[in-house]
């Protein structure tokens, strides 16, 4: 990889800094793969299909979204729209990385693939767009590696453990939802978005199938955000 990466005009220093930033972000992110590979598992999906989905979709809320959907007894089809959902705002990253990574032939389609939360928050936070490409590059490689490895990791340990469920894994779809929420939660709009969102899942829980409620509540925020007076 340093080779490839080596003609993206950073200098040394600056790309052992990037590098060392971004094997962080890949270890703490593979280490979270590996309790999607055991929700996976217990969700139902086969080794393959576990190892499959985190090859193809590499989003991570996303995918513990359609499995989380799944596992609990919904439609393939709801699962797959919530995990849309999540994954739309990825389309917004590459609109705002398109101009800085400058990419052309077969790089635009593997770069699109790398289009993460992690990712664009290394490019951007750079002082410089050679320091920019190196950091989405290096993130992204390592990321997919690293997350790759957990899926595997997670899924060879639940498929060895007679009762999984046992062990207490299946709280790990909310768990893991509370743990992306609760940075976001830093002032009294979003707190107030969170809990309505809460009570409106609540109260349809018992009337629509699973995955659903999820659905309406994204659906009316989004039209909240649409609506809302622009400050």
């Amino acid at each position: 990889m340093n080779a490839s990466l080596h003609g993206l005009g950073t200098s040394s220093s600056r790309q052992r800094e990037i590098t060392r930033n971004a094997l962080g972000i890949a270890i703490a992110s593979g280490a979270y793969a590996v309790s999607f590979g055991a929700l996976a598992t217990i969700a139902g999906l086969s080794l393959p299909q576990t190892c499959a989905l985190s090859v193809v979709m590499f989003t991570g809320a996303s995918q513990f979204a359609l499995v989380g959907v799944a596992g609990s007894g919904g439609s393939i089809w709801a699962g797959a729209a919530t995990a849309a959902l999540l994954g739309a705002r990825n389309g917004l990253y590459g609109l705002r990385l398109s101009a800085l990574l400058d990419l052309r032939g077969w790089r635009r389609p593997v770069a699109a693939h790398f289009v993460l939360d992690e990712t664009t928050a290394m490019a951007i936070g750079q002082d410089d767009p050679p320091s920019s490409r190196y950091a989405f590059w290096a993130t992204g490689v390592m990321l997919f590696a690293f997350w790759n490895a957990g899926t595997l990791i997670g899924a060879l340990a639940t498929h060895a453990l007679p009762d999984p469920k046992a062990f207490g894994l299946d709280a790990a779809p909310p768990a893991a939802f509370l743990g992306l929420l609760a940075p976001r939660l830093r002032a009294r709009e979003p707190i107030a978005i969170a809990l309505a969102a809460g009570i409106v899942a609540l109260l349809l829980l018992p009337f629509v199938p699973p995955g659903v409620p999820l659905l309406v509540v994204a659906a009316l925020v989004a039209a909240y955000g649409i609506a809302r007076p622009k400050r």
